[in-house]
């Protein structure tokens, strides 16, 4: 049958509606974790389950809708920046109109920027797209086949039971019934170190999506930053007190600019690789364009007089913004300066970060694309060509110009964040021919739900946890959201513009990265797992309570992929295993936004607690034994889903 339905209101609610909870989600998990998670798939079986029993919805519709929560999921990853402004005093709050317009604006930016490359990088070159790929096949199995429709149903399934798992095992935490995490610290003679890991399903449905090889590049990178820089560091200036408070500063203060150098180097090497690559298919796409002509429907893009006309439409409200952010503050008196090179910054980087962004999607899927890496960039690039104002500034003035670095990298970061997602939804709408040009649609609304969303959400987590590293604690909880990206660009941007970071820091991780790159580049000539060199500097970087259940989760993903690769249908097995995995953040992440209003609401910090700190020692007790025993849960359910 002739598919007729495809870009409707319909699905554009459901994908709206879809996209609150992912993004809430997302935005949850990327302050805690420092990791997001792509929406596609779980968003196309959720969507497939819901318009089964339509009888004019088919494949293309349902492609709509996951690119509408996708798009959306994705523009979540603005929590790497935007928190910042917080963190350095700058703002209390996250004013709802101002972060929707650079939520807003930015994203249809990167949408802008990511569609000339469609041609180039989707239908001409032999990019993998794993991600894209993988959502067109769940839309064909659950679309085309009867079979398929009963494998939706036990998808949707699936994400319901590890949702509700890993919401209910949230709420023991919250409830002080067991313990969220496991950790010992130790002295070394003079040195001090530790080893801990959350006892999190998000984290280790996190760790089953990234995959061996990247979660066992953050281990490397744990080993580097807790066996190798802490102990050393502690070791060269003794001091007195408990091992944990010294291990955690130091490597608070010192070692994560180290995992900084790693993660820029990495960044750069990759960027380095990417400019031949892009040069070359944005000249095919150009050519391509030329000799098209009338394009059939599958290869009609949004003209290109409109895309001109849509991209200098989202200046408009980008310099409003710049402007209504630098009025009556110390750099008021530049302000007609800093908005023209502002924009002109940020439409020559967001063009080459859009398509960096969406070249390493297709190479190495949008979960895993190095977004940190770009934002440290971006903030040492708009830092440095501020420099110049910051040198015989006051301070005042000199919060300015770091604040107003953020706020143009938070701009950039939208745009990034949205390409890295458009081009891996478009390879999923040629595999299942769809309209382009209705897909582009589709994910600049996508956009507009996600940054309608944002807001609030930031907000309430702001209220609730607050974030670690702020001027002003504004949390009611004595356990701060670690925001780990936002955490660290803020914190080059204060360094490069306050003059006072400590370079030697980032040269032993870049020196490192160099090291790194080397290696990974013998491993790939052997044809044994690589260690991405960015995913180790990321290990580094974060909290090892990240770090060690990541890479638990990337083991027991590689080893429930080996049993489906032996059962007689292993491609299903393996997108069970992946909805689980998206069940388990969705539903610690979903507790845990709701969890926030409860405290914002209550005033209390532990407002689900049922027992006192007595308690603690019985709560760490039976913390691993029953995240172990639902982990195994889980993955039965699933692999018997899968059969």
């Amino acid at each position: 049958m002739k598919e007729t339905n495809e870009l409707t209101v319909r699905g554009i609610l459901i994908g709206a509606a879809i996209t609150f909870i992912f993004t809430a989600a997302n935005v949850y998990l990327g302050l805690k974790v420092g990791l997001t998670f792509a929406t596609s798939i779980p968003a196309a079986v959720i969507s497939m389950a819901i318009l089964r029993k339509v009888r004019d919805a088919g494949i293309l519709e349902n492609n709509i809708v996951q690119t509408v929560a996708s798009s959306a999921g994705t523009l979540s990853s603005i929590i790497f920046v935007l928190p910042g402004l917080i963190m350095i005093g700058w703002w209390t709050d996250f004013p709802y109109w101002t972060t929707f317009g650079i939520c807003a604006a930015g994203g249809i930016l990167g949408v802008m920027f990511s569609i000339p490359l469609r041609r180039a990088l989707v239908v001409q070159s032999s990019l993998p797209f794993p991600e894209g790929v993988a959502a067109a096949e769940v839309l064909k199995v659950g679309t085309e086949t009867r079979d398929g429709a009963k494998e939706a149903r036990a998808g949707f399934a699936v994400i319901v039971v590890s949702t509700l798992v890993s919401a209910a095992h949230t709420a023991l935490i919250g409830a002080k019934l067991l313990s969220g995490e496991l950790a010992t610290y130790f002295r070394v003679g003079s040195s001090a170190t530790g080893i801990a890991g959350g006892l999190s399903f998000a984290l280790l449905g996190a760790g089953h999506l990234v995959g061996l090889s990247v979660g066992t590049a953050m281990f490397c990178g744990f080993l580097i930053a807790w066996g190798v820089a802490t102990p050393i560091l502690t070791a060269r200036h003794p001091a007195d007190g408990d091992a944990m408070t010294i291990a955690r500063t130091v490597w608070a203060a010192q070692v994560r600019f180290i995992g900084a150098g790693a993660i820029g180097v990495a960044a750069l090497w990759k960027l380095l690789e990417l400019v031949g690559p892009i040069w070359r298919g944005m000249a095919a796409s150009r050519a391509s364009r030329a000799q098209a002509g009338v394009a059939a429907r599958e290869d009609r893009d949004i003209p290109g007089n409109i895309i001109g006309l849509i991209t200098l439409l989202s200046l408009g409200p980008i310099a409003v913004l710049l402007w209504r952010f630098l009025v009556g503050g110390p750099l008021a008196a530049g302000m007609p300066g800093f908005v023209l090179a502002s924009l002109i910054y940020i439409v020559i980087v967001g063009a080459f970060v859009a398509s960096v962004c969406g070249y390493m999607a297709g190479l190495i899927g949008s979960s895993n694309s190095p977004l940190s890496g770009v934002g440290i960039l971006a903030i040492l690039g708009a830092s440095l060509l501020l420099t110049p104002f910051a040198v015989s500034a006051s301070d005042e003035t000199r919060q300015a110009l770091i604040a107003f670095a953020l706020f143009v990298t938070s701009i950039i970061f939208a745009a990034a964040t949205i390409s890295n997602d458009n081009l891996q939804d478009l390879k999923t709408g040629q595999l299942v021919g769809a309209t382009p040009w209705r897909q582009q649609v589709a994910l600049m609304f996508g956009v507009a739900a996600g940054a309608a969303v944002i807001p609030p959400i930031l907000d309430l987590l702001n209220q609730a946890y607050g974030f670690a590293g702020a001027v002003r604690a504004e949390g009611l909880t004595t356990d701060p959201l670690p925001a780990p990206q936002a955490t660290l660009i803020s914190s080059l941007a204060r360094g490069v513009l306050g003059g006072d970071l400590d370079w030697s820091l980032l040269a032993v991780g870049g020196a490192a990265g160099i090291g790194l790159l080397l290696v990974d580049a013998a491993l790939a000539r052997k044809g044994w797992l690589r260690i991405p060199p960015l995913a180790v500097g990321i290990g580094i970087y974060l909290p090892m309570t990240i770090t060690v259940p990541v890479f638990v989760g990337a083991v027991l993903g590689r080893l429930y992929e080996r049993r489906a690769e032996r059962a007689a249908n292993p491609a299903v097995l393996k997108q069970m295993g992946v909805l689980m995995a998206s069940g388990m953040i969705v539903g610690e992440s979903i507790f845990g936004v709701l969890l926030a209003g409860l405290i914002v609401g209550s005033g209390n910090d532990a407002p689900l607690a049922l027992v006192g700190d007595s308690f603690a020692g019985a709560a760490e007790a039976l913390g691993p034994l029953v995240y172990a025993a639902l982990a195994w849960g889980l993955y039965r359910v699933a692999a018997k889903r899968g059969t």
